[in-house]
């Protein structure tokens, strides 16, 4: 029998033939693993920036003053009460939260939100178990030594109010000044620790004074910023660290932080007390992905 020392013509296609089909095939599988590997890191990237996002604003909002929540169309445009926006043409959310950290305190809270009517007058509200001095110290802390107790005020439980010109959303200070806003700027009384008067000059004459307050160093904005038109993505950046009640706005902050860049739409809206927010993100980096996460803050 002779020996073979060669491939067959036959032996040779059939072998081009498996390869090539090998290849198409290997090909297509490794293209469809990248892809779906990629997919996977953008959803779960989109995922937990968006969910963290949400999760920040819900946070500051769960200590919002309620009545005083505002949106705008951009910084600088007229503050709009939060029942009646709605849509994505407004850019900008902004609220006063009391100091939930003073409230809290270490063992004890530094500001009680109780008012001792039957020791308290035009001049002086006493504040039962408030310790003015380390609540300052704590908003010194928190404000990067921006801020002290004299830059805070108080508002009232139950109080009404209008939302555009109470707070100082509006920049005229007429009603603050005089004590008939609904923010009441305050410092404490010399020689005391549970004492507030009033930082305007003006007292707490026909003031009607309630039993339980809520205290506030800081307004808060959440801002979409740098949106392009082309791509329809922005930046979504917190602001604090200023007080509308004597006269500051979003301009004015000391502190910021990007919560989240590539935001595609940023939206807000209010039944009754109960505030709804969503915030949708997408990427370019395939092909177009969108992904929107929703919050319901009481």
């Amino acid at each position: 029998m002779q020996k073979r020392f060669a491939f067959t013509m036959i032996e040779l296609i059939f072998v081009i033939v498996i390869m090539g089909i090998i290849g198409k095939f290997g090909v297509e599988f490794l293209a469809q693993a990248y892809n779906s590997y990629m997919y996977e890191k953008i959803n779960h990237t989109l995922q937990s920036n968006s969910a963290m996002a949400v999760e920040q604003i819900a946070k500051r909002l769960e200590f919002r003053i309620k009545d005083s929540v505002i949106a705008r169309i951009n910084t600088t445009s007229s503050p709009v009460a939060i029942s009646e926006a709605s849509g994505q043409n407004y850019k900008v959310l902004e609220w006063i939260g009391y100091d939930n950290e003073g409230f809290r305190g270490v063992t004890t809270p530094f500001w009680s939100g109780i008012i001792d009517l039957d020791n308290s007058n035009a001049a002086v509200l006493t504040s039962p178990s408030t310790d003015t001095d380390t609540e300052n110290n704590l908003i010194v802390a928190l404000s990067a030594n921006n801020a002290t107790l004299a830059n805070a005020a108080l508002y009232f439980v139950g109080s009404n109010s209008d939302v555009k010109t109470d707070y100082g959303w509006d920049g005229n200070l007429t009603k603050i000044d005089a004590q008939q806003g609904a923010m009441h700027p305050i410092q404490a009384v010399a020689g005391t620790t549970d004492q507030f008067e009033s930082s305007t000059g003006t007292d707490f004459i026909n003031v009607e004074i309630y039993e339980y307050y809520q205290l506030a160093w800081t307004a808060y904005a959440i801002v979409m910023e740098n949106y392009d038109d082309d791509t329809h993505m922005g930046t979504l950046t917190l602001y604090w660290g200023y007080q509308p009640w004597l006269g500051e706005n979003i301009a004015d902050a000391t502190q910021s932080a990007t919560l989240m860049e590539n935001v595609s739409t940023f939206q807000f809206k209010a039944i009754g007390s109960i505030m709804k927010i969503q915030v949708c993100t997408k990427s370019n980096l395939l092909e177009e992905y969108s992904l929107c996460k929703e919050k319901t803050v009481l």
